[in-house]
């Protein structure tokens, strides 16, 4: 028999907070418009890459794809009231930034296997204006390791949702595009692996460029 990640009961949570809080606040709060659902294979292994500028990122890119995806995110987002709460909702395990943290890359390629989408920031922070310029071999590796194709998602916009001095969410529009599978590496050799996290990168700010 295989064993799913979570039990029912995360999943009915999970699924509950989705439809209950994060779909209402992207497509009215937020004014989300969503491109490339298609694109999205609904089941299997896969690895979901995307730009990174806000903390909201984590559940609008699960939402967004239509299926749960687990969040390598850093360990210092569960130390944040309430949001640690919702991003555990979203799957969301711990990694040690700047470090090789064996525990997490463990937990995605197990996550993997069980055919569940992990989610990996291309450049493991945010960045100010969402794109993505120093991206990291991270989700390349898993990739190799796990066999599964890369889903380039863009974010634009979610930089503007919180503003310096405001813990408030701002009502700003925001637009996820969604582009094409790229295949995963073929082996872990740093060149390749190089090479298709820039293919990532490029795909994801392309579409960046191309706005609301």
């Amino acid at each position: 028999m295989t064993r799913t990640r979570e039990p029912l009961i995360s999943l009915a949570l999970y699924h509950a907070f989705k439809w209950s809080v994060i779909s209402p606040l992207l497509h009215t709060y937020f004014r989300g418009k969503i491109y490339g659902a298609e694109n999205v294979p609904q089941s299997g292994p896969l690895i979901v890459v995307s730009n990174h500028a806000s903390y909201f990122d984590p559940p609008i890119v699960s939402t967004s794809v239509l299926r749960p995806v687990a969040y390598m995110a850093k360990e210092e987002l569960f130390k944040v009231p309430v949001l640690a709460q919702a991003i555990k909702l979203y799957g969301a395990y711990p990694v040690s930034r700047g470090s090789a943290d064996r525990n997490a890359i463990r937990s995605a390629l197990e996550y993997l296997d069980n055919g569940w989408a992990v989610g990996v920031f291309l450049e493991g922070t945010r960045t100010t204006d969402g794109r993505i310029h120093d991206p990291k071999r991270g989700a390349a590796l898993l990739a190799a390791k796990a066999k599964a194709p890369f889903l380039p998602v863009c974010l634009w916009g979610s930089e503007k949702i919180l503003q310096p001095g405001s813990s408030l969410p701002r009502s700003v529009p925001l637009t996820i595009r969604i582009g094409q599978l790229i295949d995963a590496p073929s082996s872990t050799k740093k060149e390749e692996l190089e090479m298709v996290t820039q293919r990532c990168a490029n795909a994801i700010n392309e579409m960046h460029d191309l706005g609301r």
